[in-house]
């Protein structure tokens, strides 16, 4: 990484064993894309992560049972046995996940694309503007996965219990989608790895989160961790899992521009100048104050 500023993350002793000293005391380069020819419109760029910020090599693996220990051990398939039919970000994060994919699955120049949709539900958030092949979920229940109208297949399957992905061949997709589940995986070791084999050379996984969570079922060093935190977790689950060949931070969340206030003089000869801005401006703050939206990706 290059240029940074500090922040600061809260982290357990596994977080903080996973990277090097200069990285654990929460120097993160911070840059934005809006000066980048080839950025994408509806995201900008945190961080990128490179072994050089991790204390360790891929293969070794900084966490413990207590970093990824939860307040409800329970087997998961009693917590999703009931099906939810809600959404678990609002919809302004919705809209912006859905635009990064269209952009981020543009960029592969492929006529069809395979999508693997992990922890996924009743629904996908995957663009309609994208000619697919086969779009694959993989979630706790049967209900939900049946109710997705993106699915072409799904596998009922307690990551959580069996992290392995026996049942795809080595290289058969090009994306994998993961939406605001990455807090609850217990065996993010294992799963990561799956990714990358099933994964086609140049495909990407997108890891994204919000910050909203079942905190009972979120590991505990998620629960400890800041925005900022949460995303080297992440990165460092890459890191240590496959030679990844890229592994990008992003903030995701579309940005609406406030509109310009009307000055004095016009809202005196036409009130109703006030009225439409402070209408106009109320909307854009909670469009831009709803919830946040990350994704960590990375590049096979």
């Amino acid at each position: 990484m290059k240029p940074f500023i500090p922040i600061f993350v809260a982290a357990t002793a596994g977080f903080a064993s996973a990277f090097t000293p200069s990285f654990s005391n929460a120097q993160i380069m911070m840059r934005s894309r809006s000066n980048d020819a080839n950025a994408l419109q509806y995201s900008k760029s945190i961080c990128t992560f490179d072994e050089t910020d991790f204390a360790g090599k891929t293969g070794d693996w900084p966490y413990t049972s207590a970093d990824l220990n939860r307040i409800d051990n329970s087997v998961d398939t009693v917590f999703y046995d009931t099906p939810r039919f809600v959404t678990h970000i609002d919809d302004a994060a919705i809209d912006s996940l859905t635009k990064f994919y269209s952009e981020e699955f543009s960029s592969l120049n492929k006529d069809k694309l395979d999508v693997l949709d992990l922890c996924s539900s009743w629904i996908s958030h995957l663009p309609q503007d994208v000619s697919y092949g086969k779009v694959v979920g993989v979630g706790m229940n049967k209900a939900e996965l049946e109710a997705n109208k993106q699915l072409t297949d799904y596998f009922v399957q307690d990551m959580n219990t069996n992290p392995n992905l026996s049942q795809f061949e080595d290289n058969s997709f090009d994306v994998i989608c993961n939406v605001v589940s990455v807090d609850y995986l217990t065996k993010p070791l294992e799963i990561f790895q799956e990714m990358h084999r099933i994964l086609r050379p140049g495909g990407i996984s997108l890891m994204s989160f919000s910050n909203r969570c079942f905190p009972t079922k979120a590991i505990a060093m998620w629960l400890q961790a800041d925005d900022i935190g949460r995303l080297t977790i992440v990165g460092s689950y890459y890191n240590y899992s496959a030679d990844w060949k890229a592994i990008e931070a992003l903030d995701i969340k579309e940005k609406v521009p406030v509109p310009e206030r009307p000055n004095t003089a016009e809202i005196m000869k036409n009130p109703s100048l006030g009225l439409a801005w402070m209408t106009a401006a109320g909307a854009v703050q909670k469009n831009n104050g709803g919830d946040p939206m990350y994704v960590v990706k990375g590049v096979k």
